[in-house]
């Protein structure tokens, strides 16, 4: 007969939840906690009192109650104490955070990257000398609990090597091993797609808080997506789900990076949109795409039709998308905000003609609350994910 949990696996469980309404809610009172997490008073009082201890939240009396009797005590994350890094290696950026408990952006550092190969070496050299600036900055009494990185490519659950990554020019790149062997920390980095971790970012603090079921589409040079089912991400066999930029909406369309054609990606990509405005050879990048739809909004004809003929692609991919996951939430991101922005009209068409009726009825097209900072965002949240399974385990293992 198989037991059941234990005293300590109860309390264990307990800290991290209330941890976790802390980190994504916000400062809440003891009043709060006890009703959401469903404990009583003595209980929410015993583990407030280990998480304060341990130096994770402190305990504060509110500002203005309005209530006559006893105020209840507010919780509030100890952000400027405890802290992640985050990376995220994107075709064109290389960008770092100190991110707080709580999702406070401490400090940040970004630079422009090359188009070119990967080079481990150097890219990990980079983000490492930025995390260590940043850290010289801190005060004696933080603790950094964690380091994750969003990366524009396949990364491989099992072990974060980064195993393709056509549009970062990666293949193979042990990137999580020597990232953490180069800050030094003892810590190991989490590695993740930077479109899984973008939605991830925007389902707990973006536009899709509090929505189960959710689509993000995230568009750089290429395309990438991430799925949340259910509350969770979907991630795949081996790590490798949400590879909706290859997902085929025109065979025997235009070849991709991946080796195949007519992918989302292909047809949507930065250079679809660009080749097709007659722009492509000059300017790259989000800027070069933007003035694309700029363009379109002054009246410039061809940069129109381009949008109008990306736009209708993109409106075909999320209506099979639409069809097979049902999701109350379609959220776009990357280069894909302004594409969308400029092209809404095909999209809805596209969703009208292909989608069927009882999915899109309740569907809700939304543009990313987080903007460029999701991919980061996304990140930090991958690293305090250990912190919130068990806070004072993993605190102690950083204080030691």
């Amino acid at each position: 007969m198989r037991a059941g949990p234990s005293q300590e696996d109860i309390r264990r469980h307990n800290l991290g939840a209330l941890l976790r309404h802390v980190h994504l809610g916000g400062p809440i009172s003891r009043a709060e906690l006890t009703s959401k997490m469903g404990l009583n008073r003595s209980t929410i009082m015993a583990l407030t009192s280990d998480l304060t201890a341990a130096g994770l939240v402190r305990e504060e009396l509110p500002r203005e109650t309005g209530r006559a009797g006893r105020p209840s005590l507010v919780v509030r994350p100890e952000s400027a104490r405890v802290y992640v890094f985050a990376f995220d290696v994107g075709p064109d950026r290389l960008a770092v955070a100190r991110v707080g408990l709580g999702g406070v952006i401490l400090d940040q550092r970004e630079i422009a990257r090359r188009r070119s190969a990967f080079e481990l070496e150097e890219l990990t050299g980079a983000l490492a000398g930025f995390a260590r600036q940043m850290r010289r900055k801190t005060r004696d009494d933080t603790v950094c609990v964690g380091a994750a990185a969003a990366v524009s490519g396949g990364v491989r659950k099992a072990d974060g090597v980064v195993t393709f990554g056509p549009n970062l020019k990666a293949e193979e790149a042990p990137f999580g091993e020597e990232l953490g062997r180069k800050l030094g920390l003892g810590l190991p980095v989490s590695v993740g797609n930077d479109a899984n971790l973008a939605a991830l970012a925007e389902h707990s603090r973006g536009v899709g808080v509090a929505i189960r079921d959710l689509i993000y589409l995230h568009g750089d040079v290429g395309i990438g997506g991430g799925i949340i089912t259910g509350g969770h991400l979907l991630g795949g066999h081996d790590g490798y789900g949400g590879e909706i930029g290859h997902m085929v909406v025109n065979p025997g369309g235009r070849a991709c990076g991946c080796g195949s054609h007519g992918c989302l990606e292909a047809e949507v990509g930065e250079r679809a949109l660009l080749e097709s405005a007659g722009r492509f050879g000059g300017q790259q990048g989000r800027d070069a795409v933007r003035a694309v739809v700029e363009a379109a909004d002054r009246g410039d004809i061809v940069a129109q039709e381009a949008l109008s003929r990306v736009g209708e692609w993109l409106g075909l991919g999320v209506a099979n998308l639409v069809n097979i996951f049902n999701p109350e939430l379609v959220i776009f991101g990357g280069m894909l905000r302004e594409v969308y922005l400029g092209s809404a009209a095909q999209v809805r068409t596209q969703l009208t003609l292909h989608a069927m009726a009882p999915q899109r009825e309740r569907l809700r097209l939304r543009t990313s609350a987080l903007g460029d900072a999701a991919t980061l965002v996304g990140a930090a949240e991958l690293a305090f994910a250990h912190v919130l399974a068990d806070p004072l385990e993993v605190l102690a293992r950083a204080n030691t």
